[in-house]
């Protein structure tokens, strides 16, 4: 079974806490300590973001990270390899998140010099198969379970991108927003598995203070539905306010700017930073 979906199928009353940073930042090879210091501390799920020069739904924090990242030298293949490395020392699940354009570019062959450019589109189609393939072999080779990738377009996920996942055992975690419709919240639900990432906002990602009427009662409109996958909440939360209105109403919660700023604080060091995100998450 999925690493994704055991977690949750022995969850009881369990509230869970998955945390975000991204890969090559604030140093390249930090990566393995920060997921095995992730484990050792109890986290639940670890998101590792996969750097990239546009990531449009992320705010300055993680936008900075993933500039830092890039300046460091991080790519997808050194990622995949610094997480083969300890692969047999991780027992919970790893999720890539990461935007399109990297991802169809693994494993791409650019055609020799002198040749002609254009393609058709089914030869588009198969090179665009071919990538999604190889990154999801990576991932199983890598002990990844599962991906966000948040600007694929829902039919793209279901004619490629979901058949090759699936023969991998991989879980596509899809995103919901206060403006995702009822008829489209329910779609997402009965095509895929894992778990919905349910956003607080729509915005792009930082810590906030507290969560106003308006998202409270998204919170409520959405645990209302019943839906069949579980759902974890993340963007904002940052202190115990955000925390339990998150925890409250699904699954548990996603933390992404407020560790990733306390990565960089504490010059990497993972251990201090899941410190002071612990005392932080019991503040008013």
């Amino acid at each position: 079974m999925n690493k994704i979906n055991q977690v949750f199928a022995n969850r009881g009353d369990k509230k869970f806490l998955s945390l975000y940073f991204c890969a090559g930042c604030p140093t390249l090879d930090s990566t393995g300590d920060v997921i095995l210091t992730m484990q050792r501390r109890g986290i639940d799920f670890i998101e590792v973001g996969i750097p990239f020069s546009d990531p449009l739904a992320d705010g300055p924090v993680i936008q900075s990270a993933a500039t830092q990242a890039l300046k460091n030298g991080m790519s997808l293949k050194l990622l995949f390899s610094q997480l083969k490395a300890i692969k047999d020392q991780v027992e919970i699940p790893l999720i890539l998140m990461g935007y399109l354009n990297p991802i169809l570019h693994y494993g791409f062959e650019p055609l020799p010099i002198g040749r002609d450019l254009s393609r058709s589109p089914e030869q588009s189609s198969l090179l665009w198969s071919r990538s999604i393939e190889a990154f999801c072999q990576s991932c199983v080779e890598s002990g990844v379970s599962g991906m966000i990738i948040p600007d694929l377009p829902f039919k793209d996920y279901q004619e490629t991108v979901k058949p090759i996942a699936d023969r991998y055992d991989l879980r596509v975690i899809m995103l919901i927003t206060p403006e995702t419709s009822e008829e489209r919240i329910r779609f997402i639900d009965d095509n895929t598995d894992g778990f919905i990432y349910m956003v607080s906002s729509a915005a792009i990602t930082g810590a906030q203070k507290s969560f106003d009427d308006a998202k409270q009662e998204y919170f409520r409109r959405i645990n209302a539905m019943n839906l069949r996958n579980p759902r974890m909440i993340g963007f904002g939360i940052s202190n115990a306010q955000t925390l339990k209105a998150a925890q409250d109403n699904a699954a548990g919660a996603i933390i992404g700017s407020k560790f990733v700023t306390l990565l960089n604080e504490t010059k990497g060091d993972a251990d201090a930073a899941i410190d002071q995100l612990f005392k932080a998450l019991r503040e008013e």
